[in-house]
């Protein structure tokens, strides 16, 4: 029983903390704003038209040019919509390039078409670049490779990386880049909305989202005082030239399959300043189409979260069930001050979780009645993801295999 008492003491106290550290983190997180609207005077047509707010007198040539890189492997399903729903974009200057990395299915054919129909349009005035890469160097992942070909042809001084299925409002690149200017933020990266088809996809998604948060603490990248974390997310990635330079590029984190999250945390590290928002107006993208899907390809990387070493995976799958878990157990179990306990420590867990989840995602329903299970399919997929790792020698990831100890060499 004793054990019992001294869990209960120390999830009630995890949970109090959790709910303090989420009231005050919800000062930290921010929806973008949409750029107000200018004057109207005749030195502002163009920005009427693009939808921007910018100080009367200045032209849409001054600017900044952007440009947008996109990374597409096996995409022939969603690069179409993404380029043409970018091609839409009310921002004046931007550029788009989009990067063919060695698919085997139409997406490289995809991409042709469409340069030969935005050529053959007289209002779509974006220049797109398209680059095939047929071959993988070595000592870099797939993506990353990818990403820095793009940038390598880039002109712009503001730098968007992007994944091949988000969905982009027509003002997504304006209100970015105004919100960059206004906060002066050297990086902005954004949280799309999460399109999900099943009741079980949508719960699981929110609940790891949920752990994540509480994982690595995302509202941090908010904090101008602190230099150690970061945030970065693949949807949205928008950074100045000279601080994409000044953390090495991708080059500094070649092998690194959660290279979104590590150019947040070297833009953090290099003193820089991050700013990280809700683009849930902005931007959408379906994550994956079902739950097996989400299964499959959360355990092929999951355990990178980890840097692939197995104590601190071991750790947070028994810290999530005797956290997160056990409390719904107990309380059909134990009795006394020890029930009510975890009693107070489920309904301080859910109120984090409502809390968090209105921030990140904008909505609660009827996922939350299913929280325990959700707990334990997380536990699960970190636990496999473990195993499939080790008894493989390392990951397949978009098509290619990568050998673990290459991969612990790349941590850091």
């Amino acid at each position: 029983m004793f054990i019992f008492k001294l869990l209960v003491i120390l999830t009630l106290g995890y949970w109090i903390m959790m709910l303090g550290d989420t009231l005050w983190a919800r000062k930290l997180m921010r929806q973008l704003p949409a750029s107000p609207k200018p004057g109207g005077s005749a030195s502002t047509e163009s920005f009427a038209s693009a939808g921007l707010a910018q100080p009367r007198g200045t032209t849409a040539k001054e600017l900044p040019l952007v440009s947008v890189i996109i990374a597409a492997k096996e995409e022939e399903a969603s690069i179409t919509e993404t380029v043409k729903h970018l091609l839409n974009q009310t921002y004046p200057r931007f550029e788009i390039i989009a990067v063919n990395d060695r698919s085997q299915d139409g997406t490289g054919h995809k991409l042709e078409e469409l340069r030969k129909w935005s050529q053959g349009k007289r209002q779509v005035e974006v220049p797109l670049t398209i680059i095939h890469v047929t071959t993988l160097p070595a000592g870099w992942l797939g993506k990353n490779h990818a990403l820095y070909q793009g940038f390598l042809q880039a002109r712009g001084q503001v730098i968007l990386f992007t994944d091949a299925d988000v969905l982009f409002q027509p003002h997504a690149l304006a209100d970015a880049v105004h919100y960059m200017k206004e906060t002066e933020a050297d990086h902005l990266t954004l949280t799309p909305k999460i399109v999900v088809n099943s009741f079980w996809l949508s719960a699981f998604v929110q609940y790891f989202f949920f752990a994540l948060s509480l994982y690595i603490r995302p509202w941090r990248a908010n904090i101008d005082s602190q230099h150690k974390h970061g945030m970065g997310v693949g949807a949205f990635n928008m950074i100045t030239r000279q601080a994409y330079d000044r953390i090495g590029t991708h080059q500094a984190f070649a092998f690194r399959p959660d290279d979104d999250l590590q150019l947040g945390m070297r833009v953090k590290q290099a003193g820089l300043r991050q700013r990280l928002a809700s683009g849930r107006t902005q931007l959408a993208v379906e994550w994956y189409k079902s739950l097996r899907e989400a299964v499959q390809g959360l355990e092929k990387n999951i355990f990178s979260g980890f840097q692939y070493r197995v104590l601190p995976a071991a750790a947070g799958v028994i810290g999530q069930l005797l956290l997160f878990f056990f409390p719904f157990v107990a309380i059909f179990v134990l009795d006394g001050w020890v029930f009510w306990s975890y009693v107070l420590s489920i309904v301080l867990m859910l109120s984090v979780y409502s809390l968090l989840i209105q921030s990140l995602i904008g909505k609660i329903g009827k996922e939350l009645l299913v929280f325990p299970a959700t707990v334990c399919l997380l536990s699960y997929i970190v636990t496999r993801s473990v195993w499939l790792t080790l008894r493989q020698g390392g990951i397949h990831w978009r098509g290619t295999f990568y050998v673990l100890e290459q991969l612990k060499k790349m941590k850091r």
